[in-house]
């Protein structure tokens, strides 16, 4: 069953003074998924992220949120819409209770009931009414989560949500996610620099270089057949001029070098290696990684 789409960016362009910083961007987000938006520094990445919540208007091309056009049906659109950009901004010397009843009351028929729902969603039952200064920083940043949702809205927006936090912090955030848009049915978009993150917490990711997206898809899809080998062999130079006869080689800098993994194909190079008098040391099947898709995808630029 095809689901709704909750966010919908169409031929979105931005242009600060001459210079056209975004250049016609187009992506949906469905309802239930996790999407990851990801860019290099400078791509263009927080300046998209700035005009999907109303923040900075854009040149040209249209935002829609829960079927609102954020231009024309601002208010509506906003109502569906949670975000966090940067950190959540927070209250240190309340409680985390009275944070979300502050925030409530700024919210049309927000009361007591969805703080309670929040909470328990944001698995802070237990110091809800703990002073915030007191809470580790991935409490804080599940009841800036918490805060996001007191709307009930079908779109949240998370710019960097495991920033600063440690190895266990960033897993319990990533099962959150999940949970959110599995179990709750919300749409939530991931900016990230941490790759490896990406790749376990989202369903699709969009790439953006340039002000441009350079491709969307699902990350299995992304990652299919890019399956490699990596080979350590003596005389090395002996072993490459063999396997370029049988197969493209990429040389890594370390001396190894890198072929596709082919089911087939693999043993029978190993076999005319030994054949051909070089020695295999190493045969190394490497599962392909987001992270090097990134950097072939944006020409080696690193991720802000």
């Amino acid at each position: 069953m095809k689901k709704n789409i909750t966010l919908s960016v169409k031929d979105l362009k931005k242009k600060i003074g001459r210079k056209e910083i975004i250049k016609g961007l187009s992506f949906d987000l469905r309802e239930g998924e996790v999407f990851g938006f990801l860019g290099p520094n400078g791509a263009g990445k927080t300046t998209t992220i700035r005009m999907l919540v109303g923040l900075i208007k854009p040149t040209s091309g249209t935002i829609h949120i829960g079927g609102y056009n954020i231009e024309a049906q601002f208010s509506e659109a906003m109502k569906n819409l949670g975000c966090i950009v940067e950190n959540p901004e927070l209250y240190p010397f309340l409680s985390g209770y009275n944070n979300l009843l502050h925030f409530a009351r700024m919210l049309e028929g927000i009361g007591e009931e969805r703080i309670h729902e929040v909470t328990k969603l944001a698995g802070l039952t237990e110091r809800i009414h703990d002073k915030v200064k007191t809470y580790s920083l991935g409490m804080r940043q599940r009841l800036g989560i918490a805060q996001a949702l007191l709307g009930n809205p079908k779109v949240l927006i998370l710019d960097e949500p495991t920033n600063g936090l440690d190895p266990a912090g960033i897993r319990e955030m990533r099962e959150f996610i999940r949970f959110l848009a599995e179990k709750e049915g919300l749409s939530v978009l991931v900016s990230s620099h941490l790759l490896s993150e990406i790749q376990q917490l989202c369903d699709r990711v969009a790439i953006i270089s340039k002000g441009r997206i350079i491709t969307t898809d699902t990350v299995e899809n992304l990652l299919s057949n890019r399956e490699r080998v990596q080979w350590v062999m003596n005389p090395s130079e002996k072993g490459k001029q063999v396997l370029r006869e049988l197969t493209k080689v990429e040389e890594r800098e370390d001396g190894t070098v890198l072929t596709e993994f082919d089911e087939q194909g693999t043993p029978l190079w190993n076999k005319r290696l030994v054949e051909a008098g070089v020695s295999v040391l190493e045969m190394n099947r490497k599962m392909p990684v987001l992270e090097d898709l990134f950097l072939e995808l944006t020409g080696g630029e690193t991720i802000d």
